[in-house]
């Protein structure tokens, strides 16, 4: 009977419930156990975290196996119409200027004026210069070499000489005679001389063959060859007089008209075709492409027969097709060809999980790079947000008084700035600074710190001032512990329950906002990837409605990883407090 009612008496005071807040268990568990354990038992917590879980082995896990580099780029193989050469009717003059010398383009603007003018003379940055007309739309142009100068007084003329021993009698004889007969240029032996007057002074100078300005366009027929000064100057004196052959830099050549197409075709000693003449510029775009003769005369027959393709036969048998466009008069001759491009927009498959974006790289891996960006800013943000709330919320709430009314006077200015214009702003200045893309990412993590502080800092300040009123504080102060002491061993640490909700919820705030930022061009630049500047994709509407694989994936684990905060958060929220029953 005494058995049974120590049994009875026993089970009143042993509880056999499973609840958490069962008073026996209570008393068993830390408070550290018991918000682990609530914690654990709320679910939405722990979706949350999962989802923040693998949100870390994605980014940081995932970029350490992933084969791809983050800003390596694909590149495929692709037929495309490229413009191959670009085609003209010369009406201008082209200028060939003797081997050692110059031909400043002042001086060509001078010659233009003179000739329009008939003008057989010109000067040009103090030099002269004679037009020697040689046929039509043929001109040989000399420069003037100074020999001496001559100065005439009471019929006695003074020379001095430019050129050591050229001024001969000869010369002076040639020189009197020609002022005498008002002409301002005399031969001697075969040289001619240009008299020009400065005021009272005379000069007397030689001439010199610089350049040759013809509207004749010569092409050869080897890319290694190179035509002269003399070449062209005897090639087209030759046209000019009829004659079928001339003697250009010791050699003999042949001239012969096609009757077709009225160009001479000039041969060499050998036999062998040499140069063709032309009234067509074709060149190549790519500067390592040498165009044959026989491409730009079908080129010239195709214009002529208005026709815009062009079938042609190369060397090796090899027909090829091209098309020709026309824009103001100025024509493009384009071709397929077989182009390396970077591999845009491929759909996902087995070699790119996710596909690849405009730029040519692997959307999955640019996501698991991403990531770590996105995340790592969160966290740095929230760091300095927390670093600078804690220290100026505890001193505010500790002392009190004009310490407290000065803090928070500078809580309200900060809460004051407009946020988004001033990322705008600093943004472009960034863009306009050309700040390194790595270090712009530091920039970035420190502009969302320091604007976002205020928050944190009134929480704590709130919790300090109901804290240090308290007795323990009241221990503290009494047994000499240092202000440092009470602020940041006692009070603090009896906010950091608080502290970890609001940083766990403010991460998702600061992940969407850098999101925002990158989405507008203002936040992580290429060629570093986060999850904002992924998605930016969007802003070409072809691109969010054809390639969803680009911008999609991006968007959900933004809204996964905010999610995943917030669920964490909302959990230690409830885990934290003591009134939470579940």
């Amino acid at each position: 009977m005494s058995e049974n009612l120590k049994n009875e008496n026993l089970s009143e005071h042993f509880s056999t419930s499973t609840a958490l807040d069962d008073e026996q268990r209570v008393k068993i568990l830390s408070p550290g156990m018991m918000v682990a354990k609530r914690f654990i038992r709320n679910r939405l917590a722990m979706i949350g975290a999962i989802i923040i879980t693998f949100m870390f082995l994605f980014a940081f896990l995932g970029g350490a196996l992933t084969k791809y580099g983050e800003a390596e780029v694909f590149r495929t193989t692709e037929v495309v119409l490229k413009d191959y050469a670009g085609v003209t009717y010369n009406e201008d003059f082209q200028y060939t200027v003797q081997e050692g010398m110059t031909f400043p383009s002042v001086a060509v603007s001078k010659f233009i004026l003179a000739n329009n003018n008939g003008e057989d003379t010109f000067t040009a940055k103090d030099a002269q210069y004679n037009i020697i007309k040689e046929g039509e739309d043929f001109y040989r142009i000399s420069g003037v070499s100074q020999i001496a100068t001559a100065i005439t007084l009471k019929g006695m003329t003074t020379y001095k000489e430019t050129i050591e021993g050229s001024l001969t009698d000869a010369v002076k004889e040639g020189y009197e005679t020609a002022i005498s007969a008002g002409n301002m240029t005399f031969n001697v032996d075969g040289v001619t001389y240009n008299i020009t007057k400065t005021g009272k002074q005379y000069s007397i100078g030689t001439a010199q063959d610089m350049v040759i300005a013809s509207k004749v366009i010569f092409n050869t027929y080897n890319s290694d060859t190179v035509l002269t000064y003399n070449f062209k100057l005897n090639a087209q004196r030759a046209i000019v007089t009829g004659v079928n052959s001339f003697v250009a830099d010791t050699k003999t050549y042949k001239l012969e008209k096609d009757s077709e197409t009225d160009h001479y075709i000039i041969s060499d000693e050998s036999g062998n075709n040499y140069a063709e003449t032309s009234t067509l510029i074709v060149n190549a775009i790519a500067a390592d492409v040498f165009l044959t003769v026989d491409f730009k005369n079908a080129v010239e027959q195709a214009l002529v027969a208005g026709e815009n393709t062009i079938i042609y036969m190369t060397p090796d048998g090899k027909q090829e097709e091209y098309t020709i466009k026309n824009k103001n008069q100025e024509y493009t001759v384009r071709r397929l060809q077989e182009t390396s491009v970077n591999d845009v927009y491929t759909k996902p498959s087995e070699t790119h999980l996710l596909g690849t974006d405009g730029n040519g790289m692997d959307v999955l891996t640019r996501l698991m790079y991403g990531g770590r960006i996105s995340l790592m800013i969160g966290f740095v943000a929230i760091g300095i947000e927390i670093f600078i709330g804690v220290i100026l919320g505890g001193v505010a709430g500790y002392f009190g008084k004009w310490v407290d009314t000065l803090i928070m006077r500078m809580v309200d200015i900060v809460n004051c700035i407009p946020a988004i214009p001033l990322y705008i702003i600093l943004g472009a200045l960034m863009d306009y600074e050309k700040i390194n893309p790595r270090l712009r990412i530091y920039f970035l993590c420190i502009m969302l710190g320091l604007l976002s502080w205020p928050g944190i800092a009134r929480m704590v300040r709130g919790q300090i001032l109901s804290l240090r009123e308290q007795e323990f504080m009241t221990a503290a102060e009494a047994t000499g512990i240092s202000v440092y002491r009470r602020i940041f061993k006692h009070l603090v640490p009896n906010v950091i329950p608080q502290l970890i909700v609001v940083a766990t919820m403010g991460l998702g705030d600061v992940i969407l906002t850098e999101a925002t930022l990158s989405f507008f061009g203002l936040g992580v630049k290429y060629p570093f990837a986060s999850w904002g500047n992924i998605i930016n994709a969007v802003n070409d509407i072809y691109v969010m409605t054809n390639y969803w694989f680009v911008w999609i994936p991006a968007g959900l684990l933004i809204l996964l990883t905010v999610l995943g905060f917030n669920f964490i958060g909302d959990g230690l929220r409830d885990a934290f407090d003591p009134k939470m029953k579940r």
